[in-house]
């Protein structure tokens, strides 16, 4: 009998979660072998982090168990990735060696707050998870004076969200009856809200958060953090209590492992390919460009997207058909209004040959609507 390839997916997020789950939804565990490491044993839907800062959510019921997995023959196990060693096929972790016929990086991001001189002191990471119920009760206590949200470096996961943050702190603070007495600023250093969704998007989203009182500071380049003051290359300004979005490089093992340069993203096509045989890339630990000057934006749909390509590519190999899967680069990113509705920016990163973006009407359905991806993501699985 022949080997049963093995497919290794690192990461247990949006892409690896799709990869495996399209994988084996297709080939039965006679036909293929998958496995999924991670370092941690859950999955949360990003967006879910700023329920737990509004406090309507906590942080164990807004998580799924990779432990699940193994319910739908898709091996899991729990462990630290050391080494990726592309010549040899085989990924090193803590515990154990584990080669592979077939490897998909999936494994995001790194924050990396300590880029910025003085934040880790004086600021918290709106994106970490362990300072979500901190940065909650510090919401609930503040009576007057300034917040500051500030985006530190780009790209950065989940464009819309810290401007979701700021409309739904903004919605907290009102239903304590304190918003006049407190003013929130927002610092880009960008010179349009969301640049991954062009002008007239952008001009949506201002109007947005200034119909909310939110004062919006473009090209706002941070140099540095000092207690209650942000230091930008151009000037400084004044807080009480910063959430800061950090920015973000690639995890060490990528560039140890030649797959990329020095804290760059794997760079990608639409294919999801790398350089090296059988090895695909995924979502956020990727950049793929588009049209010359744009990359997809670092969000859960697109690292979806993506594994369900790379999946029909694997697919195709061990079938021996030709035909090769090009990710469509469509999706949708909600943001929150703190008014109980929400609008769609809808993405087509490939149409005519330039990126489309556009964004819906403000509605309840459309909040529901984000509730149910998220469910669906959660129960389909895992």
């Amino acid at each position: 009998m022949a080997n049963i390839p093995h497919v290794v997916i690192l990461g247990g997020g949006f892409g690896g979660l799709s990869t495996a789950n399209e994988l084996r939804n297709s080939l039965s565990a006679s036909q293929i072998t998958v496995t999924v490491i991670d370092k941690k044993d859950w999955f949360m839907v990003g967006f879910a982090k700023l329920w737990i800062i509004n406090g309507t959510r906590t942080f164990e019921n807004s998580i799924g168990s990779l432990n699940e997995l193994p319910k739908k023959e898709i091996n899991f196990i729990k462990d630290e990735i050391l080494t990726i060693d592309l010549q040899n096929k085989n990924v090193k972790t803590s515990s154990q060696n584990i080669s592979y016929d077939f490897l998909i990086i999936s494994i995001g991001a790194v924050l990396a707050p300590q880029k910025i001189p003085g934040l880790i002191e004086n600021g918290f990471n709106l994106y970490d998870h362990d300072q979500l119920s901190e940065i909650h009760n510090k919401l609930e206590s503040i009576e007057s004076g300034k917040i500051a949200i500030s985006i530190m470096g780009m790209p950065y996961k989940c464009p819309p969200a810290p401007f979701e943050a700021g409309l739904l702190i903004d919605s907290m603070l009102r239903k304590r009856g304190i918003r006049d007495s407190v003013q929130i600023d927002f610092y880009s250093p960008a010179p349009i809200t969301l640049p991954a969704a062009g002008p007239e998007v952008s001009k949506k989203i201002l109007d947005l958060v200034n119909s909310e009182k939110i004062t919006f500071h473009n090209s706002c380049k941070i140099k540095s953090v000092e207690s209650k003051k942000l230091i930008f290359e151009n000037g400084e300004a004044d807080f009480d209590l910063l959430l800061a979005i950090p920015p973000h490089i690639a995890p060490k093992i990528i560039y140890d492992s030649e797959l990329a340069k020095e804290s760059g993203f794997i760079p990608i096509d639409r294919d999801c390919k790398t350089p090296f045989e059988n090895v695909f890339a995924v979502g956020d630990v990727t950049s793929l460009t588009v049209a010359d000057t744009m990359a997809v934006p670092k969000a859960g749909v697109f690292a979806e997207g993506e594994g369900i390509t790379v999946a029909k590519n694997i697919i195709s190999k061990i079938q021996s058909k030709d035909e090769s899967a090009l990710f469509d680069g469509k999706g949708g990113c909600f943001i929150e209004s703190g008014r109980d509705t929400a609008s769609v920016i809808e993405v087509d990163m490939f149409s005519h040959s330039k990126p489309s973006t556009k964004l819906t009407e403000s509605t309840s359905e459309n909040l529901s609507k984000k509730l149910e991806f998220e469910k669906e993501r959660l129960s389909k699985w895992l």
